[in-house]
Order: C-alpha cells, then sequence, then structure tokens
C-alpha cells in the first residue's frame, strides 16, 4: 500500500460529453476557476485540456492554454500544472480506405503541433508548465471508426521535446502494449528518473478496468518509476483505493467521471474531497504539491 499519496485532477478533458455537466468548465476562467479550487480541496496536480469558450469544443490554441495557467498562477495557488499534448492524434477513418479517409472529425497533426501550446509558453517563459501528458500508443479509440495514433517515433520525439524544454513528460499508457514501449524508452535512455506514469482503466478499447489487469500491469513496472492510476465513470473511487493498495497515486475529476452519485453531478472539487476521504480513511495521506515536486524530481 502506498502510504502518501498524489492526487491529480483531470478537470474538463475534450470530450463533448463532460458539457452536458453543469459543472464542466469551458472558458479559461472557469477552467482555472475549477483547477484552483481541486488544488484547495486537496489536487497536488491538475491535469488541464482547454476548450474554445463559444463553443465548448476543444482545442488546442496556445493562448486558452497561457490565459489559465496565467490565471492559476496569478491566484498564489500551489499547485503543479500538468498540460495534455493528447490532441491531434485522431484518424477517422472512412469506409472505403483511402477514398474517403481521413474522414471528418479527424484532427492528426504532427507530434510537434501536439505540444505547440507547450513548446510556446516554455519559449515565452512567464508561465511553463510542469509536467506535460503524452499519451503512449495507438489504440481504437470507442467503436466505430475513430482511431487515437502516437507510434513509437512519435513518442520519442514527444518525450525529446519535452526533455529539452525541461517540462516532464507523463506517460499514459491505455495498454499492456504502450507500457512495453514507454519501458523501451527508458531502455534507450529518453526518459529521466523518475519515470511518471499513469495507467489509464476502462476506455474503449484499451485495458479493462478490472483488478487482474491493473496487477498484471502494476507488476510489469520498473522500479524507477512513479505512477498512477484510474478508472472512468462509475469505477472511478473504487480505483482509488485499487491504486493506492497496489501502491500508486491517483486521479480523479469530470474528464473521467461526472457524477458523485448516481445521478448527482460533481464539482472536480468535490471529487477531490472524495477521493481524500478515501485515501484518509485507508491511513494514507495526501501529498501537498511541494511533497509531489520532491516526489517527481520536478525542477
Amino acid at each position: 500500500m502506498n502510504p502518501d499519496v498524489i492526487i491529480t485532477c483531470a478537470v474538463t478533458g475534450d470530450d463533448t460529453k463532460v458539457t452536458k455537466s453543469p459543472h464542466c468548465a469551458v472558458t479559461p476562467r472557469e477552467i482555472a476557476d475549477t483547477a484552483i479550487a481541486a488544488a484547495k480541496a486537496g489536487a497536488a496536480i491538475v491535469h488541464i485540456h482547454v476548450r474554445e469558450p463559444e463553443t465548448g469544443t476543444f482545442s488546442m490554441e496556445t493562448k486558452h492554454y497561457r490565459e489559465v495557467v496565467k490565471l492559476i498562477k496569478e491566484s498564489k495557488t500551489d499547485v503543479i500544472i500538468n498540460l495534455t499534448c493528447g490532441m491531434g492524434g485522431y484518424i477517422v477513418v472512412g469506409d472505403n480506405g483511402l477514398k474517403d479517409t481521413p474522414a471528418p472529425g479527424s484532427d492528426f497533426c504532427s507530434q510537434e503541433d501536439r505540444m505547440r501550446h507547450v513548446i510556446d509558453l516554455c519559449h515565452e517563459g512567464l508561465y511553463r508548465p510542469d509536467i506535460a501528458t503524452i499519451d503512449c500508443g495507438s489504440l481504437n479509440f470507442g467503436d466505430g471508426n475513430r482511431a487515437y495514433i502516437s507510434t513509437p517515433n512519435y513518442l520519442r520525439q514527444g518525450v525529446q521535446i519535452a526533455r529539452d524544454l525541461g517540462v516532464k513528460p507523463e506517460l499514459e499508457v491505455f495498454d499492456t502494449g504502450n507500457l512495453w514501449f514507454v519501458k523501451q524508452m527508458m531502455k534507450e535512455g529518453l526518459l529521466n528518473d523518475p519515470a511518471m506514469i499513469q495507467l489509464c482503466m476502462g476506455i474503449p478499447y484499451g485495458v479493462p478496468a478490472d483488478t487482474g489487469h491493473l496487477l498484471a500491469m502494476v507488476n510489469s513496472l520498473p522500479s524507477n518509476t512513479v505512477w498512477s492510476s484510474f478508472a472512468i465513470s462509475r469505477m472511478q473511487m473504487p480505483w482509488v483505493a485499487q491504486s493506492i493498495l497496489l501502491g500508486g497515486h491517483v486521479r480523479v475529476g469530470l474528464e473521467d467521471n461526472l457524477y458523485l452519485s448516481k445521478g448527482v453531478y460533481a464539482s472536480n472539487a468535490q471529487l477531490v474531497e472524495r477521493a481524500r476521504t478515501i485515501i484518509e480513511a485507508m491511513g494514507a495521506k495526501v501529498m501537498t504539491a511541494a511533497d509531489a515536486r520532491e516526489r517527481l524530481k520536478l525542477g
């Protein structure tokens, strides 16, 4: 069991389903405010996507990330800022091969463009993130014809960009093959110790959210890693306990689950508070942002 637990709060995500929640943050101000509230409730890390303020659809615009990070930093809230670099990997294929591929809904772009906002903010210097999340493999993303594409060379380039910028890469693992390649990058010396790994469970069609699969991946982790896991929807809170028992850290938030209980919409702060209750009831301690920085060896 892990006695000292980092809570990450994934505050909004990119899925349009999240917008049905009255607590879904859309504008930079709303995203910053919900991240600050989550930090005050006990989250050491906030994982941030941005949206187009007028429509609520996902965005890759640096200006929205800049505004969110600026507002969080100006609030003087001590929290580790983690920006997603997952957008730009979707390809929707047509039913007729290359004749109608890529189909509408595709956003596929280069690894550099997926990380453009992180590159821009680091070069500007004022609103650097601490962590950049990289999705570590390709998979069929839900039913239909949508896939997420992240090839070995894209991943190598992504972690090198993060390393050159002095930003910690968080490696999101959606299936066992993703973890296999993370270990390969460690062998190649592309990741500084400790590697930061997020095990993402229950997302169709990656690794299922069950104890056996999580245990198998945990048993395969190298010792020089800091790992966390989450499961989506109603499994979010059971996974808090599951992850701690196996020695890991936890992630909650509206990106992964909208509800506090059946039919009751949750805010990010409420989800963090619920996770904190579970952690402390198990006899563990919630780590502060300062504690987490030291554990992750953030600069």
